[in-house]
């Protein structure tokens, strides 16, 4: 009865089993939603720099910011380009295939005119506190299962263990530190008023330049790639969990 009832009987891996698998779907499920998260975050960025969404200085004061938008007109000139009336006047297609890729560049053009950069900053703000959600509950997926693989003898500790704190590295970048510490500690995610006072910055010289991309889009970078590497080594600890069972 002692030995049934032991650390490492059959019954108390069953139950590690069974916990490790709710935590695993959650995990999984965290993962996805990050991942998405991530991916409109900049695809925002890249909709702004573009200028298929022109910036509104009147959105970030009413949010509290103060956003000098000195390149509006810059942008509202790309998006003319993109939309001239006076083309199709000048020469229509002669065959059906130009017409169809008129069209479709048409309507391309209607949708994007009504991602307005209000609805952006709404979006852009309600993803943001969808990732920090989704992302805090994703180390503590890991962290739990890590905690039951130690405790049940599952074996995998080195993979699950450097999951977690690629995992935690990623949430504590991911966080919106420069509202915290005034700009001397950044954070990968930026709020709208921050897009938008960066975007029509002058950047004269090349370094400035670097590090405008570099803000929004190599900061998102290391925290996708990072997220990616945590996930894989969950993977790994998987496999090596069943294999020492003796599953696969």
């Amino acid at each position: 009865m002692n030995d049934q009832m032991g650390p490492g009987s059959l019954l108390d891996t069953t139950d590690s089993l069974e916990a490790i698998s709710v935590f695993r779907g959650w995990k999984n499920f965290m993962f996805l939603i990050v991942f998405l998260c991530l991916l409109l975050v900049q695809g925002a960025f890249w909709l702004v720099n573009t200028g298929m969404v022109k910036v509104d200085c009147v959105c970030c004061a009413q949010a509290g910011g103060v956003v000098c938008a000195t390149n509006v007109k810059d942008a509202n000139e790309a998006v003319a380009a993109v939309v001239d009336p006076n083309k199709p006047a000048e020469a229509a297609p002669a065959d059906v295939a130009a017409g169809e890729s008129t069209e479709s560049k048409t309507d391309l053009n209607g949708f994007l005119r009504q991602i307005t950069f209000r609805r952006l900053c709404w979006t852009l703000r309600f993803v943001n506190a969808i990732l920090i959600l989704s992302a805090c509950v994703y180390v503590l997926a890991i962290l739990f299962s890590l905690k039951v693989s130690i405790v049940g003898k599952l074996g995998g500790i080195n993979h699950i263990g450097k999951a977690f704190f690629l995992a935690l590295f990623m949430f504590v970048l991911l966080l919106p530190w420069q509202r915290v510490f005034g700009g001397v500690v950044m954070g990968a995610i930026y709020g709208p008023c921050e897009l938008a006072r960066a975007y029509p910055a002058e950047r004269a010289n090349l370094f400035a330049d670097v590090l405008y991309y570099l803000r929004f889009s190599g900061y998102w970078l290391l925290i996708f790639f990072t997220l990616l590497l945590a996930q894989a080594r969950t993977c790994r600890w998987t496999r090596a969990v069943l294999r020492r069972l003796e599953v696969v």
